[in-house]
């Protein structure tokens, strides 16, 4: 019993000091390439999908504190409303006055699971807006039960692809115009295990939750470097990133029994990112003058990372643009 004590304490130990020196080099993460930039987003605009939770919000909550306007794009307004306001307390301190630098934070309903809503979002964003400096596309569902979008697509591959394909195409003149601008695609490295199967897009004669997800994160890539092709000129970049393991509500659909969840939540406390943690290579590629130019590029925590070949396979991801042009209407 002794030696099973001993032996505890001592995991737990090294636990403790693994999770003290991973939230230390974190911490200088944050601080070389997020935080501690007041004003360096000034006069930028910033749209941010699925900006009211997650990785969207710390992203959106570093932008604010360097001064950027940041329209949040979100499903559910109410939740929306809710997390502006949580993030406008946040920056006003002691309860004063919002200070200078601190950017203006919009909020605008925008459904990536319907492409009427897409479109809306994009008619008022042009209406409305003069300039768009920097396009997150972050919002995301990850392994849910095989269901349906509003247009019949398959919910992974619709939201994560090919709602955002749709976004990003109708906002590209509003980019361009706005030039020097960027665009930032959160992907994942679990796009590792997926394929895209020309032949069953949408999912309709087999499902795996998990293998549907690698496939939109592959997506994700694959339209980041074609994109990127077709923008050699522009002074519009887009790279591609994977925020690692983070503790956010994304895996809301997974399920944990009951008895497992206490050591769960206890791994996940210790061993997975804080959103503030994951979102740091979005705000480095949305933000950081390193970055100026480059284009076409996988990044992991602030450093640009290599792909495995069926992610950079050129005729592959052209046949996809192609295809998702006439699954959103961009083409009949």
């Amino acid at each position: 019993m002794a030696v099973a004590t001993v032996a505890a304490l001592l995991a737990a130990l090294g636990g403790a000091l693994w999770l003290a020196t991973r939230r230390f080099v974190g911490a200088s993460v944050q601080r070389l390439h997020g935080g501690g930039h007041a004003g360096l987003m000034q006069g930028k605009t910033v749209l941010i999908t699925g900006a009211n939770s997650g990785l969207g919000r710390a992203t959106a909550a570093e932008l604010l504190r360097m001064g950027a306007r940041v329209i949040m794009g979100c499903r559910d307004r109410a939740r929306a409303e809710e997390a502006a306001g949580e993030l406008r307390r946040d920056l006003r301190p002691d309860g004063g006055p919002d200070t200078g630098g601190v950017g203006e934070l919009v909020i605008r309903e925008l459904d990536l699971a319907s492409l009427c809503s897409v479109r809306a979002f994009c008619q008022e964003m042009l209406q409305e807006e003069p300039r768009l400096d920097v396009l997150i596309n972050n919002a995301g569902i990850f392994q849910c039960p095989y269901m349906k979008t509003e247009d019949g697509f398959e919910m992974q591959f619709g939201v994560n692809h090919l709602g955002h394909f749709l976004l990003t195409n109708l906002l590209l003149g509003l980019l361009k115009s706005s030039a020097p601008s960027r665009i930032v695609v959160v992907s994942s490295k679990l796009y590792k295990y997926g394929d895209i199967n020309f032949e069953d897009l949408n999912s309709e004669q087999s499902y795996n939750k998990s293998f549907c997800y690698s496939r939109s994160k592959l997506a994700n890539i694959l339209f980041t470097r074609e994109l990127a092709r077709r923008l050699e000129g522009t002074q519009v970049t887009v790279n591609a990133l994977h925020p690692g393991i983070v503790r956010t509500n994304l895996g809301r659909h997974i399920h944990i029994p009951l008895w497992v969840r206490p050591l769960f939540n206890l791994v996940s406390w210790a061993f997975f990112k804080t959103p503030e943690e994951g979102a740091q290579t979005s705000i480095y590629l949305a933000s950081s003058p390193e970055v100026e130019g480059v284009s076409g590029k996988y990044f992991g925590d602030c450093k640009e990372e290599e792909l495995l070949p069926k992610a950079m396979d050129e005729s592959v991801a052209r046949k996809l643009w192609d295809v998702s042009e006439v699954m959103v209407g961009i083409l009949k």
